[in-house]
């Protein structure tokens, strides 16, 4: 599987979550997708960090630059994941973050899907880009679900410090009755 595709399948995923929540009809409903968002957001943030930002970055000419952007944004985004994550059902705080949140990853999207991801097909092969998604697709079922805004967010902090937290996560997912894929 193509990683890049691999990638914008996920941002199709959570720009459906964003509908579903704005079609839910019950508090309990909008909680639930905002869990769903919670979960494919960290899983999707600490991949493209640990496998997919150090590739761009050694590829791309102006990587390191581009990445340390992206980075930033993931860091606003995981902040705000932390706070949706914290919020119980009907809390009144919950429409105006996942607002700010959706502007986040609408514009987080845009400049990838336009500018990073189209350099980074050209910069690498597709026997690589298979091979990384295929990777991708493989570290999905055990990446961190849930934001770790304090945590590294490159190797080699990152390659240490995700595999504790997705497995933290995966225990206090099925402590709390959520999904752990």
């Amino acid at each position: 599987m193509d990683a890049i595709e691999l990638l914008k399948h996920d941002h199709r995923m959570v720009e459906q979550l964003f509908r579903d929540y704005q079609a839910a009809a019950s508090d309990q409903q909008r909680r639930g997708v905002v869990e769903l968002v919670v979960r494919e957001l960290s899983k999707h943030a600490a991949l493209e960090e640990l496998m997919v930002y150090p590739l761009a970055k050694k590829v791309l000419p102006d990587g390191a630059q581009e990445i340390d952007e992206h980075l930033a944004e993931h860091m606003g985004v995981k902040k705000t994941l932390a706070t949706l994550d914290g919020l119980s059902a009907g809390d009144q705080r919950t429409d105006e973050l996942l607002a700010e949140l959706q502007t986040e990853i609408e514009q987080h999207v845009a400049e990838e899907e336009g500018e990073m991801l189209p350099r980074l097909r050209d910069a690498v092969d597709q026997q690589a880009l298979d091979e990384l998604g295929e990777a991708l697709d493989t570290a999905k079922r055990t990446a961190p679900t849930r934001p770790h805004p304090h945590a590294p967010n490159e190797p080699p902090g990152l390659a240490m410090a995700g595999p504790v937290a997705a497995i933290y996560d995966r225990f206090r997912d099925r402590l709390q009755g959520r999904p752990t894929t």
